[in-house]
């Protein structure tokens, strides 16, 4: 039977010659008819996945607009479609090339801009491999938009969401990926463990969104005079939840997809990232049901993307045991980061920073803590320069275009813009037309507990400090 299906197998690749048009020179044996069969299926998985990691961006959106105010959803789902659109671009002309080019240095690539490693004729590979690749930095940029959300200006936000793509996460990601195609990162050469990115694209997205939460301040409302936090809360987290299923699945393409091969060691990296995200669902929700006194949607919603944040690294070279392990961390994380920073005034609508920055330095650490190779010092504190490495590169470039934006063009609306609502100042429209949107009533858009909001007007005239 398996004679009968090697032949079977030859026979269809040497037709597919036929069919092209071309002439196969002579007929196929059946290795090369299997090496052929197994080089298309890499391509088909490969680009299946690059369509479930672009369904993400459905889903950050989803996440992003029940998370936060009626008022600010065009702006929202704008943002999150130039995020791709103008990403791709720019990440087609400069970010692929500085991601994957040759690099001598091991710090940069310095070909490939503009796709040019590829002609009409050459290695299509490249394509598929650009076309994977653009999404994930889609997919860091876009994580930005959530901490920056409701009071951000449009024109400010494109401005940084195409250096994101063109530059800081190409960087990055030079240093820690560059060897899947031309280049050569100093970080792999050290060893660095993380397959899909819990550190290259989350928490590269993770503290970008820190530092853009720190140059832009606080909503309006969001903290009182004597630091008491007012929770602004989403309003539609039927939306939210729907945005954390599509991520979910977005996920098994995100983790499995980046073997870029169509193998059995697919199934394990399957399970782990389904196993992480249940466990990190179950434990915050545990964890704020004992803290806040009853099961908190929010928090329980970003538990599941804090474990699929966290086994992101990991995902390839640790157990289903130790993937139940860090998706426990990470959802007992995410719920206690999202309180600290609200304590220490750092507004983040849609606790991004926690779940992408804080909980993809935990995977990353977490790759090679649990290494079924077996532990070892030298691996672990690898991790730790490249978590490490990222937060210095990201945070400090970051900070940097953000306070320049804010000194040039502008990175935040007026008070009266953000009080009447990102979609009518900027946009000239109203995501629910035949519903009334109450711009100054109960607010959206926290991971934070539930709570009743305040109307915002009050909130100004008592207890708001002035914006910026």
């Amino acid at each position: 039977m398996k004679k009968r299906l090697m032949v079977l197998i030859a026979l269809l690749a040497t037709a597919s010659y036929a069919w092209a048009g071309d002439t196969a020179p002579t007929p196929l044996t059946n290795r090369d008819a299997i090496t052929l069969v197994q080089e298309h299926a890499n391509f088909l998985w490969t680009l299946v996945a690059a369509c479930l990691v672009f369904f993400m961006q459905a889903g950050f959106a989803l996440v992003e607009a029940g998370f936060t105010r009626a008022k600010n959803v065009i702006n929202i789902m704008m943002k999150n479609l130039m995020d791709f659109s103008m990403g791709s671009l720019a990440y087609w002309a400069v970010g692929f090339g500085l991601m994957f080019g040759v690099s001598k240095s091991g710090f940069v690539g310095t070909t490939g801009f503009f796709l040019s490693d590829y002609t009409p004729g050459g290695d299509p590979w490249i394509l598929a491999f650009w076309m994977f690749q653009v999404v994930f930095a889609a997919t860091a940029a876009t994580i930005v938009s959530g901490a920056m959300a409701e009071r951000t200006k449009f024109s400010g936000y494109l401005m940084y969401s195409v250096i994101i793509s063109a530059l800081i996460y190409p960087i990055f990601g030079s240093w820690a990926w560059g060897s899947l195609l031309n280049g050569s990162g100093w970080l792999e050469k050290l060893g660095f463990i993380d397959f899909a990115g819990s550190t290259v694209v989350h928490s590269v997205g993770g503290w970008a969104a820190l530092a853009g939460a720190l140059v832009l301040g606080p909503r309006l409302g969001k903290y009182t005079k004597d630091g008491k936090v007012t929770p602004i809360l989403g309003h539609n987290i039927g939306l939210a939840a729907l945005g954390v299923f599509i991520l979910w699945l977005g996920w098994f393409g995100f983790n499995p997809g980046s073997t870029t091969t169509a193998d059995k060691s697919i199934a394990m990296i399957f399970v782990n990232t389904n196993l992480a995200a249940a466990t990190g669902c179950v434990a915050a929700m545990i964890v704020s049901w004992i803290k806040f006194g009853k099961p908190e949607v929010g928090m329980t919603l970003n538990g599941a993307l804090a474990g699929l944040v966290g086994i992101t690294a990991g995902c390839a070279n640790v157990s289903p045991t130790s993937s139940i392990i860090i998706g426990l961390v990470a959802g007992t994380v995410v719920v206690y980061s999202v309180l600290f920073f609200d304590k220490i005034r750092i507004d983040d609508p849609v606790g991004a920073i926690s779940v992408h920055g804080v909980c993809g330095a935990w995977g990353t650490l977490a790759a090679g803590i649990f290494d079924m190779g077996g532990f070892s010092a030298s691996v672990v504190a690898v991790q730790l320069i490249g978590i490490a490495a990222c937060f210095v590169w990201t945070f400090g470039t970051a900070w940097t275009l953000f306070v320049l934006i804010d000194r040039t063009m502008g990175l935040r609306v007026s008070p009266e813009e953000e009080l009447e609502g990102l979609d009518i100042c900027e946009h000239g429209g109203n995501a629910y037309p035949n519903f009334e949107v109450h711009h100054y009533g109960k607010g959206s858009g926290d991971a934070s507990p539930s709570g009743a909001g305040v109307p915002m007007r009050a909130a100004l005239k008592k207890e708001a400090p002035a914006q910026p």
